[in-house]
This record gives structure tokens, C-alpha cells and sequence, in this order.
């Protein structure tokens, strides 16, 4: 079996206990830390994953660190332990994501600058392409890509929006090219 249909089968068990017992906003907060941690610590799934490493020093670390977790998440990252699953965390979560902001109204944008947007520029860009894509909201987050030269580039799902000084310049040339021939 894949681990996207196992990560999905995890998300979908998830995200109907959360919405079950109206924990759907603190669940997503509570995933978006996990994810974080596990993002900025590079050894973290390789730890859970090793087969040297007993279940229960498994289980003790996840209860050290992430005890004031909700009970649903912390049940679940023990049971992704107990089911030797904790490779597909990334995917359960960014799975769970995906169905929480479906049934909220809300997108997940990444948004290419050249500079670090203000919290303003991210509510603007927010604004301005929710509307585009009918959400009620987009959250918002901001990759600094130092080779645009200014601009912005915009991914929502598989569409992209690109606004940089980059393309305005490629565009042009093509029109340029194909008006002297």
C-alpha cells in the first residue's frame, strides 16, 4: 500500500474524530506545530523510524515533548509509533490540512518574494486571492526566493499565479519576438 492512501486513511480517521468532538480548529494548530518541530529538527522521523529504538523510548520521548498536545493528537502520534507509520506523519498531517480547510472555506497559498511580506502584504495577497480562487481565506505562507528580482509568484493547489518582475520581462520579450516577424 502507498503511504499516501495509508496517510489519507489516517488523515480521514482523524479529521472525522475531530470534527466529531469540535476540536477541528486546535487539532489544525496542534498538527502545524508538530509539523514545525519535525521540519526544523531533521533527525526527529529518523528516530522514530529506527528499529534500535524500542517502542516505549518512542512513546516517552513523544509524551516529554509533546504532552500538552490534545488527547486526539497525542493518541494519534502514539499510535503511528505502535504501527510503525511515523514516516507517513508529514503526509497525515498535510492530508488533514487539506480536509479541515476544505470544509472551513480555506486554502493553503506559498507566496514567492524577493523580501519577507509584512503581516499586512500577507492579509492583501490573502485578500486579494481568496477571492480569485472562491475561499473565504487563504493562509498565507511567504518563501523568500532571492533569485526573483521583484514580484510575486503564487501557488494555490497545482495553479500558479506569477506576477514577477521575471515573467513581466519573459512576456514581454515573446511579444517583442513574435510582433517582428
Amino acid at each position: 500500500m502507498s503511504s499516501q492512501v495509508i496517510a489519507n486513511r489516517y488523515a480521514d480517521a482523524l479529521f472525522q474524530l475531530a470534527t466529531e468532538k469540535n476540536q477541528l480548529d486546535e487539532i489544525v494548530e496542534e498538527l502545524r506545530l508538530v509539523k514545525d518541530v519535525v521540519e526544523k529538527t531533521p533527525s526527529f522521523i529518523s528516530y522514530f523510524t529506527h528499529p534500535k529504538v524500542s517502542e516505549r523510548e518512542k512513546r516517552d520521548l513523544i509524551k516529554a515533548h509533546f504532552g500538552s498536545l490534545s488527547e486526539l493528537s497525542l493518541r494519534m502520534l502514539l499510535l503511528l509509533v505502535e504501527r510503525k507509520r511515523f514516516d507517513n506523519l508529514l503526509l497525515i498531517i498535510d492530508r488533514f490540512h487539506q480536509l479541515a480547510y476544505e470544509a472551513s472555506g480555506v486554502a493553503e497559498a506559498i507566496v514567492y518574494s524577493a523580501k519577507p511580506l509584512t503581516d499586512e502584504e500577507k492579509r492583501l495577497v490573502s485578500e486579494a486571492f481568496a477571492k480569485k480562487v472562491n475561499k473565504e481565506k487563504l493562509v498565507v505562507t511567504n518563501v523568500v526566493d532571492e533569485k526573483l528580482i521583484g514580484g510575486l509568484k503564487v501557488r494555490i493547489g497545482d495553479t500558479i499565479y506569477d506576477g514577477s518582475v521575471q515573467a513581466q520581462l519573459e512576456r514581454l520579450q515573446r511579444e517583442l519576438i513574435a510582433g517582428h516577424r
